[in-house]
């Protein structure tokens, strides 16, 4: 049987929040602000941004489907990566088990906060079976960590088994859909009614090509997402990042524009790929870039470091020796690295 309160930290349960000069008046008007300190002068930017961002999640909930109460916004996806450690994990004592290779954030967040991190290796198709990952699992296993897409590998992992981890496991699943806005499979989102355990993390990063603003998403229960308010800190989203979000959400056709380029930028690259002598493998992906198997990768990238021309080297990562990490770019810019590979 799931219960929250079993798995929150006793100290974060019990946790009196940090009471913002801005909660304490919510939901009634005013327009004589003497309560937070704030200079007078250098409207709009002297004023503290809302906590919640209140005005900003009535438009996420309508373009990604979720209520407001079950939306958490972070200062980039790294806080609500790392919030799950604070609010669960009893630093020296608990454990959390991750899919490998993945993105490195989970398992940095695991060091700083002093929790094991289990890793368990994907198949050689990039893919995982939900038994593996829940026999890795103990009595102080808190968090599975599972990206789909994932990265750097790219593809969708088997949803059906994400499921079986989800009703197997008594923690909690942090599922990051980061590629999600590439990928023809259904978010898992749509199955928070079902999965009281189940966190699922998205971003205004990619598809919305947001990264400079540093905004991230996790929704979940509203009783996890109140945890998630109670740990944060009091302003964690600044007044420009929600201004330049909503700007945004104001034409999300436009996104759906971006994405059906870059699926189409993927395609050729990928074709022109498998014609390189260079090129051994490229695997299948469903994110906005694409794992390549080449002859020498270290080589070919320091090569094309020469020609300042920047992609991602894997080779170290496991299961991925000698690939490439290749993001979709402008139609020009794809064609200057491919003009690059094919003088090499």
């Amino acid at each position: 049987m799931f219960s929250l309160e079993r798995l929150v930290r006793p100290n974060i349960w019990h946790l009196a929040p940090y009471s913002s000069a801005r909660d304490e008046y919510s939901g009634k008007e005013a327009h004589v602000f003497l309560d937070a300190n704030e200079n007078p002068y250098g409207a709009p930017y002297n004023r503290y941004p809302d906590p919640l961002q209140r005005e900003l999640k009535k438009q996420i909930a309508k373009v990604k489907g979720i209520p407001e109460d079950m939306i958490f916004l972070g200062n980039g996806s790294d806080e609500a990566i790392d919030l799950p450690y604070r609010i669960f994990c009893e630093p020296g004592k608990d454990n959390v088990v991750a899919i490998q290779p993945t993105y490195g954030m989970y398992k940095v967040c695991a060091d700083i906060n002093d929790v094991e991190y289990r890793p368990v290796m994907l198949d050689d198709n990039f893919d995982f079976k939900a038994a593996d990952l829940l026999k890795a699992c103990d009595q102080h296993t808190k968090i599975i960590w599972i990206c789909s897409p994932n990265n750097p590998t790219g593809n969708s992992l088997n949803r059906d088994e994400i499921i079986k981890v989800i009703e197997g496991f008594e923690g909690i699943v942090v599922v990051d859909e980061a590629y999600s806005d590439f990928a023809q499979q259904k978010t898992l989102r749509t199955e928070l009614a079902k999965y009281p355990n189940l966190i699922v993390l998205n971003t205004m990063s990619k598809a919305w090509a947001l990264a400079a603003i540093r905004l991230g998403m996790a929704f979940a229960s509203k009783e996890i997402v109140a945890i998630y308010n109670k740990v944060k800190y009091p302003y964690n989203v600044n007044m420009l990042t929600q201004q330049q979000a909503l700007e945004a959400l104001k034409d999300p056709f436009e996104i759906d524009k971006w994405v059906k380029t870059i699926l189409a930028e993927r395609t050729r690259l990928m074709q022109a790929f498998q014609e390189l002598p260079i090129c051994e493998q490229v695997y299948k992906t469903d994110a906005n870039f694409f794992l390549a198997k080449m002859t020498d990768a270290q080589k070919i990238y320091d090569y094309l470091v020469d020609k300042g021309i920047i992609v991602r080297n894997r080779t170290r990562v496991q299961l991925c020796n000698n690939c490439l990490r290749i993001t979709i770019g402008m139609k020009s810019e794809n064609n200057e690295l491919l003009a690059a590979l094919r003088q090499y």
